[in-house]
């Protein structure tokens, strides 16, 4: 008995030891996320080794197919965190109720805002884990190569000399191209921007099927200057490949992004990986080169970790012109990705006709083209190719936006949307067409 007693006392003295030592939380963390394989692995190695018993696995899709693959999968068997630096996606996945509060394990270093903007959601719905500015990519190489002048602003790629030599992807494809469209149309206007964006595209010479190819393009001569969120330009820069990034005046410091979504397996492991990214250790791995983000930590708490020549967000949304209003962007969320794609990602090559054409005939009239049926003839043609389909009033109209904010599984939705996108489609292939028409007889004059 005695000796029963003393290995039964044993075997409990090593489970509760086993208890002890095992590790709090032990599972897989599914991770969401459109970030490059340079940043996740680096989260994934130290987060691995912090956490032995968890494992990262990460899911990697642009940020359009994240929020679809969220809430096409059923609950209990969705990723646990949803990683992004478009802060409208989280929007539309909280507007969906797809979201749980992370707001426990926020960091209370973190101050409250960028700017004017807040850096964690005010519903505790996702945080703020990296700061993110818009701008311009551009190979110090290629354009001493081809004589253009390096850009500074938006309205420098809009010039004949970049005909040919911009790289550009769609917003429907890259959540970030979405930021980078919703700040130029922020900060200029539904129409103006629309106008800025055509002639952009009309300058482009391929629309990549993420947005990395982009940078990628710009990195390797492919392209001259792209339009890039700015960790793409600056872990390029840094990265020692010959290109400069700017930011425009006309650009928007906005948090990317890090939530828990509603549904998922290992709720408790997914907020552990939240906090990682938000503490010390977790915000000194974005100043890796190869990753080069901005922190949410403010420069104080990473005292001599900074870069020289490290851009200060603070500094860079005090001299912004535009104050993103993530709701607008949320509610026009699918009619910009819908309508960018019906006029430039599907006509790409009839809209860079028509800005050749246009190019051509003011390259041929030299002053005449000011004055005069000349004159009159390539403004319609401008008209044409670079105004937006869709003008601003009609943009702002609660029963329209309210079309593409519908179920497009329901039937009668569906068919309300594919009925618009063809008639866009359709007209924007005519409106390019009669402008080349336009254009030529202009020229001929």
């Amino acid at each position: 008995m005695y000796a029963m007693r003393t290995a039964l006392a044993g075997a409990l003295a090593g489970a509760l030891l086993a208890v002890c030592s095992a590790p709090a939380l032990s599972g897989t963390v599914t991770v969401i996320t459109s970030f490059p394989k340079d940043l996740t692995q680096a989260y994934k190695t130290a987060f691995e080794k912090a956490n032995p018993g968890i494992t990262l696995e990460i899911l990697n899709k642009n940020t359009v197919s994240g929020i679809a693959y969220v809430r096409e999968t059923p609950a209990g068997q969705r990723p646990e965190v949803f990683w992004a630096s478009a802060p409208d996606a989280f929007e539309v996945l909280g507007r969906d109720k797809l979201l749980a509060k992370s707001s426990d394990v926020a960091n209370k270093d973190v101050p409250d805002k960028v700017g004017n903007y807040p850096i964690n959601d005010p519903s505790g719905m996702y945080l703020g884990q990296a700061l993110a500015g818009y701008g311009i990519v551009y190979n110090t190489r290629y354009i001493a190569a081809h004589k253009i002048p390096a850009p500074v602003e938006w309205k420098d790629l809009l010039s004949p000399k970049w005909f040919g030599h911009v790289g550009i992807t769609s917003p429907s494809r890259s959540g970030t191209m979405h930021l980078t469209v919703e700040t130029i149309l922020q900060g200029e206007g539904w129409d103006d921007g629309w106008n800025t964006l055509l002639r952009m595209s009309g300058n482009s010479s391929a629309v990549t099927e993420r947005s990395f190819g982009v940078p990628d393009g710009v990195n390797n001569g492919q392209f001259g200057a792209g339009p890039v969120i700015d960790f793409f330009g600056l872990s390029s820069k840094y990265s020692k490949f010959p290109v400069e990034f700017v930011y425009p005046s006309e650009t928007a410091i906005v948090p990317a992004n890090i939530a828990l979504i509603d549904g998922a397996k290992n709720t408790e492991e997914g907020k552990k990986f939240i906090a990682f990214t938000l503490s010390q250790a977790g915000q000194e791995l974005l100043l890796e080169p190869k990753i080069s983000r901005l922190p949410v930590l403010p420069y104080s708490a990473l005292a001599g970790k900074i870069p020289p020549g490290y851009p200060d967000p603070a500094d860079i949304a005090k001299r912004s012109k535009v104050q993103f209003n993530a709701d607008l962007s949320q509610t026009r969320y699918y009619v910009v990705q819908s309508l960018y794609d019906q006029t430039v990602t599907f006509r790409l090559k009839e809209l860079q006709a028509a800005t050749k054409a246009i190019y051509d005939a003011e390259a041929k009239l030299g002053d005449k083209a000011k004055s005069g049926k000349a004159a009159e003839l390539l403004a319609q043609a401008r008209k044409l190719a670079w105004a937006p389909l869709v003008d601003g009033k009609k943009a702002a109209d609660p029963a329209f936006l309210a079309i593409f904010a519908g179920n497009k599984k329901d039937a009668a939705v569906n068919q309300q949307i594919t009925q618009l996108e063809g008639e866009w489609n359709g007209k924007s292939k005519a409106n390019y067409e009669e402008a080349v028409k336009l254009a030529k007889q202009a020229a001929a004059l």
